[in-house]
């Protein structure tokens, strides 16, 4: 009871706040750096509230333990939800406690094993087996210049400790961190696409390849978040090889998962 009379005053001081002259600054913010202004299909189904960060503001000030819910539903991680960036905020943390834009059930999946559903259209990928949905994470996919391409393909590499041979870290030589990587394609040109972990900002950022989130990369990257906590790269990259792995060499699958890769990334509304 209490904690959701809590969330109700929350939910009153929001509301005062959006009519405020301090919330006009969202217009002001550039609409690539606000998951608010991103549009998804599933938005119809959850109702929401645009709400732009206040300097000292920070999703666990906000929402106490359930920030991860939140966090998902936005598909951004903790560095880049910073003041200035407007957010959705449901009007009841309960809708979005156990978001998945995702089928329930898969019947194209049936008979795998294993199966990857990948969703340009929600930035949101699944875990399958046979057919049945094990879990969902949101995901960065191509950026508009760098798309990820779609269709149906197959993981064929694993590589815990991979690094971009194309991209580094920002604002240092570093290359960047692609932590348990899982290649799914090659191009006609000889780019490898995979599944790795990088920063989630809450919209369509990578060079083609699927980011999920890796907060331990982020610390020793960018020295935030003090204490990591999502790391949803690991998590696809165990539950595909079967449980943790200590090799950093390259692994390759002979017969990994079948991968479909389908609609088209948001753009900014």
């Amino acid at each position: 009871m209490f904690k959701a009379v809590l969330w109700l005053v929350l939910n009153a001081l929001l509301a005062m706040l959006l009519v405020a002259p301090s919330a006009v600054h969202a217009e002001s913010v550039s609409k690539r750096g606000s998951p608010c202004h991103m549009s998804y299909p599933s938005d119809t189904s959850i109702q929401w509230e645009c709400w732009t960060l206040q300097d000292g503001e920070s999703l666990e000030s906000l929402f106490g333990e359930q920030w991860v819910h939140v966090a998902r539903f936005n598909r951004i991680d903790r560095r880049h939800a910073r003041a200035g960036v407007s957010i959705k905020v449901p009007k009841q943390i309960e809708d979005v406690e156990y978001f998945s834009p995702l089928p329930l059930l898969y019947l194209a999946a049936e008979q795998d094993r294993q199966f990857i559903l990948i969703s340009l259209s929600e930035q949101f990928l699944g875990a399958y087996e046979y057919g049945i949905l094990r879990f969902a994470v949101p995901i960065a996919s191509g950026n508009g210049h760098d798309e990820t391409p779609t269709g149906e393909f197959r993981l064929t590499a694993a590589h815990r400790a991979h690094q971009s041979c194309l991209y580094t870290v920002q604002g240092t030589a570093r290359p960047y961190p692609m932590n348990y990587a899982l290649k799914f394609h090659v191009n006609r040109e000889g780019v490898s696409y995979w599944m790795h972990g990088r920063d989630l900002p809450g919209y369509p950022a990578s060079h083609g390849c699927i980011g999920l989130y890796d907060e331990p990369m982020q610390k020793e990257q960018y020295g935030f978040p003090k204490d990591p906590e999502l790391n949803d790269a690991k998590r696809l990259f165990e539950w595909v090889l079967g449980g943790e792995v200590e090799d950093d060499r390259m692994i390759a699958l002979s017969q990994g998962p079948r991968v479909h890769i389908i609609g088209r990334s948001p753009i900014a509304r």
